[in-house]
């Protein structure tokens, strides 16, 4: 039987993941990205802050920087973390995305560009990629195993890669919470199931946006959430999306959601529905140690990683700096 883990057992990395938090994109220092004036001045923020240098014209570039920082990331915490399980939740979603680039890719006879590929999960790039085309999924973790045979099978028989998708969406969800239930911790439980919420959420003003019914609802709502996907699925409905997330951190989300269901932008909603994801991971700031300081860094680096895809995609492209601004979410810092 494991060890239980206590709250001092963390004493070492929390203390080391709160000096490395002056290093991370603050509100501040996207603003600087944003009205540096030039794309090659931006990226001087990111090396300020641990970057390796790239290409600030490359979006391959960018890419790979990005894929660099995740896969140090990990690393690092690897070292130090006493339970390894507690990363593993935040890799899970990279083995999900490769496995839906891969089996699409083998259907259309073609071979997924390596730009599609994260090499941040728990099973490598390469791997996936060998059991993908193989047809070998033996070395793949269990939920993976089965749900990437599932997948294959579905696209097969019905040439709708959409089908596909859900079966996966629906494993990566189930496995991402019951990965966060098996650590103990309470605090990265309620981190996973906001993330489902604000998922259901979207899928919800997705699926009434392009006015389809009950069938698509019962097929993107997925478990694991705070929130059960009967009651989404009878407020999506009966038009009571406000209502049911009137008393939750959705709240504002759900409104903005009505609005972008009646022809609103769906922007300022997408935007609301990960603000209230970034708010659980940022409620454990004043926490001083223990696995509460894994989690919330851990979030607040793909808060990050985001944003600079953000701003660094939208400098290459020359979107104007209101545009790009629009498109961020709350900064962690």
């Amino acid at each position: 039987m494991a060890k239980k883990l206590k709250d001092t057992d963390y004493l070492f990395i929390s203390t080391y993941l709160h000096s490395r938090e002056r290093d991370l994109l603050t509100s501040a220092r996207m603003e600087r990205m944003i009205e540096a004036p030039t794309a090659e001045e931006a990226a001087k923020v990111l090396s300020e802050i641990g970057y390796g240098e790239f290409d600030a014209s490359s979006p391959r570039g960018l890419g790979s920087v990005l894929a660099q920082e995740q896969e140090k990331l990990f690393q690092d915490l690897y070292r130090f973390v006493p339970d390894k399980a507690v990363v593993d939740v935040f890799k899970v979603k990279y083995d999900y995305h490769n496995l839906k680039a891969l089996i699409k890719a083998r259907a259309t006879g073609t071979d997924a560009p390596d730009r599609l590929l994260l090499d941040a999960g728990r099973v490598s790039a390469e791997e996936m990629r060998r059991a993908v085309w193989e047809g070998d999924y033996s070395t793949l973790p269990p939920a993976l195993r089965q749900v990437a045979g599932e997948a294959v099978e579905t696209l097969s028989a019905t040439g709708d890669p959409q089908l596909a998708d859900f079966l996966l969406d629906r494993a990566y969800y189930a496995e991402m919470i019951s990965s966060a239930k098996a650590t103990g911790s309470a605090f990265l439980v309620r981190y996973v199931q906001a993330a489902i919420d604000a998922a259901n959420l979207r899928s919800a003003v997705r699926t009434l946006r392009m006015k389809k019914g009950a069938d698509m609802l019962r097929r993107v709502l997925v478990e694991g959430g705070s929130v059960a996907p009967d009651s989404i699925q009878a407020a999506a409905l009966g038009g009571n999306l406000e209502e049911l997330y009137r008393s939750t951190s959705l709240r504002q989300a759900a409104e903005l959601g009505t609005a972008a269901v009646g022809g609103g932008s769906l922007t300022p909603f997408e935007k609301a529905c990960d603000d209230a994801v970034t708010a659980v991971a940022a409620s454990a700031k004043s926490v001083p140690f223990g696995v509460e300081a894994v989690v919330s860094f851990l979030a607040a680096k793909e808060i990050e990683f985001t944003a600079v895809r953000v701003i660094m995609s939208g400098r290459m492209a020359g979107i104007s700096g209101d545009t790009i601004r629009e498109r961020l979410r709350e900064a962690y810092v």
